[in-house]
């Protein structure tokens, strides 16, 4: 796969509230850090791995996100619906080679580059070493970490927030995944299958199919026996998701 002929969905339609004051006026990747906001710091790596073909699904304060050279999708529904569904607002976008990533992760291009190589037609980042993120982390408990149980294949077998034994064999999901065109249309298939299935009713950990993550999506794939590739990764990234998550990175920036 190469970065010219790769293309980055980024989802960032929800409205932040755990970084409460932060964003009461903006989305969550308009926040800065350093010179620089978190959506712009998200562009210029993508950019420095070669991929410029980038587009944004918006939702709240969707029109503080404007940058020029992106295409925009907008989600009119973003207070009743949750990530899975934000990225279908951007389907069209959903073939050939494709990255589908969350909007508030930093991250250096390395991630990308690593997620580049894999030839699966499905993959997803997992960090391994990921527990360290969570010492003194009091607003974002482990057990919310999306963490990932993985075989000898590097394949998932199970994923979401869930709690593992230490003898398994897990990682964390950083919200960043490839499709290639093969993979694009199968997930596809089963979105819009599950969605007839399962709208308004309970989906994997949802309480409904709406409120459903990408995680979720990910899991009722695994559980049909579709293949669900882990690239795996130790650090090279942060989630921004608190304030307590905010203002520590702001500080890093500042250092």
């Amino acid at each position: 796969m190469t970065p010219t002929h790769t293309k980055v969905i980024i989802i960032a339609a929800g409205p932040g509230s755990r970084l409460k004051s932060y964003t009461e006026t903006l989305p969550k990747c308009m926040l800065t850090f350093g010179d620089k906001t978190l959506l712009e710091r998200q562009l210029g790596a993508y950019r420095e791995c070669g991929i410029t073909n980038i587009s944004v699904v918006r939702g709240y304060k969707k029109e503080k996100i404007d940058y020029e050279g992106l295409r925009y999708y907008d989600n009119t529904d973003y207070e009743n619906n949750n990530i899975l569904n934000s990225l279908f607002y951007a389907e069209e976008e959903l073939n050939g080679n494709v990255i589908v990533a969350y909007s508030d992760i930093l991250f250096e291009p390395a991630v990308v580059k690593r997620l580049l190589q894999s030839e699966a037609d499905i993959s997803i980042v997992v960090d391994i070493d990921w527990y360290g993120y969570y010492v003194g982390r009091k607003d974002h408990p482990v057990e919310e970490a999306e963490t990932v149980i993985f075989n000898a294949n590097n394949e998932v077998v199970d994923i979401g927030k869930i709690l593992t034994e230490k003898n398994d064999v897990y990682g964390e999901f950083i919200g960043m995944m490839k499709f290639s065109p093969r993979g694009a249309e199968v997930f596809k298939r089963h979105f819009n299958r599950s969605k007839e299935l399962f709208w308004d009713r309970p989906f994997q950990r949802a309480k409904i199919f709406q409120k459903a993550y990408i995680t979720d999506m990910i899991q009722e794939m695994v559980d049909l026996g579709v293949p669900i590739h882990c690239v795996i990764i130790e650090r090279g990234w942060k989630e921004i998701d608190t304030v307590e998550d905010y203002e520590a990175a702001v500080k890093e920036f500042e250092e």
